[in-house]
């Protein structure tokens, strides 16, 4: 068993490698593009050509960076470029409530009036809990630029749930019992 760093044995183009970040970067990366995409089978998709991306461009990866910023650059723009592919299509399926990941209707419907790029910042801020230091260097802007974009992106989300069914079942609910 080869005790290098994962970087380093990465960026050798390593079949070993390439393995252990897809054991230990694979869940993060699905459920990161799930967010982003709001649908699970396309986050899927976009999770593996992230992942076929990473491996055809090995070399391009730098030992000593993080592989984990590189990957999640990766899986966003790969989003990104699935978004542009899907707005192409004239109709696009609603998602399955059957799927184990599934978004719910309002949820996703205020997901999708952010922009891809405030649906992963909340996404990395909110169920990854990552610094705005940490969200600096997979984004490549300042944090404090970061920082404000969240902060636009949670009002903007804010705004949209308060539209939503459930939280005006919620108001008359509190209404009716106040």
């Amino acid at each position: 068993m080869d005790a290098r760093p994962l970087d380093e044995r990465f960026a050798e183009g390593s079949e070993t490698a390439l393995a252990d970040a897809i054991a230990l970067y694979g869940q993060p990366l699905l459920r990161y593009c799930h967010h982003i995409l709001c649908d699970y089978h396309e986050a899927q998709d976009a999770v593996q050509t992230t992942f076929i991306k990473a491996y055809d461009n090995h070399h391009r990866f730098r030992p000593g960076t993080s592989l984990s910023a590189w990957l999640y650059r990766l899986a966003y723009t790969t989003c990104v470029d699935l978004l542009r592919h899907r707005k192409r299509q004239l109709v696009t399926p609603p998602p399955v409530a059957a799927d184990p990941d599934y978004i719910g209707e309002d949820l996703r419907r205020a997901l999708e009036t952010l922009s891809p790029e405030q649906r992963a910042l909340v996404y990395s801020r909110v169920i990854e809990q990552r610094s705005f230091d940490a969200l600096a260097v997979i984004y490549g802007k300042p944090a404090a630029t970061l920082r404000k974009r969240y902060e636009r992106a949670r009002k903007k989300l804010a705004q949209a749930l308060q539209g939503t069914p459930a939280e005006r079942r919620s108001k008359s609910y509190e209404t009716h019992t106040g």
